[in-house]
């Protein structure tokens, strides 16, 4: 393929959770090798080298930092996990001012009776721990504990609506709609929402809240990735390329692009088989997937 047949890759981002097992500086490199504009970091990879260096590494290679994964788990009851969550997402905001991004990915947690994500509840979890609409209400109190200092660090916290199957150790978020819910009490420069094909292709309601989430300014990021079966052992393990499952992006994607998104469309995948996988041939397929399955649609006629 000439240069002038190869697809515009400059709005594909490559999320380093595709490359598990690449450190941040292997990541950067076959991104921009192949030709990619962005990349989303994970605060694991940013932390190996500093948010400092990491910046210097993303921005020397000519690249974008589309996000930074993660902050969140914000649905603590004792004063002390809340506070030690309060401190670590004003960590998060921090490193997402350093590396340049605005865009912080919230997982905003699930419930207090998970003893850790996917296991059992712990033994001495009460029904107050399993109370998911008083767990939402905590994400709102933490979101506007945070707002302030994200606001001042140029960031926005951008909520992340989770797949239900998630609702019990992730996300207590499992629509678009309820993660812009709460959204609506902030400024949709300070709190956001992504639109994660992965999690929300099923809900009824998306073609409404996507059109929803343009109309308030609120979309910060578009990430793709395929539902497939079986589940593995492990359901978090269970997203694959985009085109090897069960989810319309051609729909999905015109439907971001019909609001006036113009910004990066970030590819996230958790597979084992696909980390063990050479990085390169990873992103190569993360590419190709892109250019044939998702950027047909990003400009609507």
């Amino acid at each position: 393929m000439t240069s002038a047949d190869a697809p515009d890759l400059s709005r594909c981002s490559l999320n380093t959770a595709t490359v598990k097992r690449a450190t941040l500086e292997e990541a950067v490199g076959l991104a921009a090798e192949a030709g990619y504009g962005a990349l989303g970091l994970w605060r694991d990879r940013v932390q190996e080298i500093g948010a400092g260096r990491a910046a210097t590494v993303v921005a020397d290679a000519g690249l974008r930092v589309s996000s930074l994964c993660r902050g969140g788990f914000l649905t603590a009851t004792g004063a002390d996990d809340v506070a030690a969550a309060l401190d670590d997402n004003r960590r998060a905001i921090e490193e997402a001012a350093t590396i340049g991004t605005r865009e912080l990915v919230l997982v905003v947690g699930g419930l207090p009776a998970n003893s850790a994500p996917g296991q059992a509840p712990r033994p001495d979890a009460g029904p107050a721990d399993r109370d998911v609409v008083a767990a939402r209400g905590r994400v709102a109190d933490r979101l506007a504990d945070l707002a302030p200092f994200a606001a001042d660090h140029g960031v926005r916290l951008v909520l992340e609506a989770l797949h239900p199957i998630f609702a019990a150790d992730r996300a207590v978020l499992s629509t678009l709609g309820q993660a812009l819910d709460l959204a609506a009490p902030f400024d949709p420069a300070v709190v956001g929402v992504v639109v994660d094909t992965y999690h929300v292709w099923w809900d009824p309601d998306l073609r409404s809240s996507v059109a929803r989430a343009g109309a308030e300014r609120r979309i910060a990021g578009y990430q793709v990735c395929d539902w497939i079966l079986p589940l593995a052992a492990d359901p978090l393990l269970s997203r694959g390329y985009v085109g090897d499952g069960y989810v319309d992006f051609a729909t999905i994607t015109r439907w971001v692009a019909e609001t006036g998104y113009t910004g990066d469309v970030e590819t996230e995948i958790f597979h084992q088989e696909i980390w063990d996988d050479d990085p390169r041939r990873v992103v190569a397929t993360v590419a190709d997937r892109y250019s044939r399955h998702v950027l047909p649609h990003l400009n609507p006629a």
